[in-house]
């Protein structure tokens, strides 16, 4: 790899190490030539389905729009980064062993929610506002209406099952 400051064709790598659960290497590198130290991250490349679109169009699965999508509706919510990098990694694998050629975006928005609804109820209920094209308040009152019941139906279920345990 060549040195991104000076160009130089040789690095030497100082220090590897795995990052995102194992799916990719953090390698910390040192230019022979400039001294400089820089990281890079080396991942397995796979064929992942191509995702269509509502309007029809299809497109390459690109992992960094479910990142944005993830950081836009955490904004400012006490997540932290490897949280998102996780999330966004899992929704990827889920995408490969589905093992089809093309996946709607929907289903992509579905996971997202799913992820989000686990990890954050306010970005959860940001998400779905735009991906569901929330067009009043009754229907954000309507989606908070479900979270919270579902919320009550999984402390119920919780509860229940520890006591089947006692």
């Amino acid at each position: 790899m060549h040195c991104p400051f000076c160009n130089a064709p040789e690095t030497k790598v100082v220090d590897s190490r795995l990052a995102t659960e194992g799916s990719q290497v953090r390698r910390r590198r040192e230019c022979m030539g400039c001294g400089e130290r820089y990281t890079t991250y080396e991942t397995a490349e796979l064929s992942l389905p191509r995702v269509v679109k509502s309007d029809g169009n299809r497109e390459k699965f690109d992992e960094q729009k479910i990142r944005k999508g993830l950081i836009k509706a955490l904004e400012k919510r006490p997540v932290e980064s490897d949280e998102i990098d996780r999330v966004a990694s899992q929704i990827t694998k889920r995408l490969m062993t589905e093992g089809v050629r093309e996946i709607p975006s929907q289903q992509l928005g579905e996971w997202v929610m799913e992820a989000l609804q686990e990890l954050d109820q306010v970005a959860y209920v940001r998400f779905a506002s735009v991906y569901r094209s929330f067009q009043d308040v009754n229907a954000f009152q309507e989606e908070i209406d479900k979270l919270v019941k579902a919320t009550r139906a999984k402390g119920l279920n919780s509860t229940l099952n520890h006591g089947q345990k006692n």
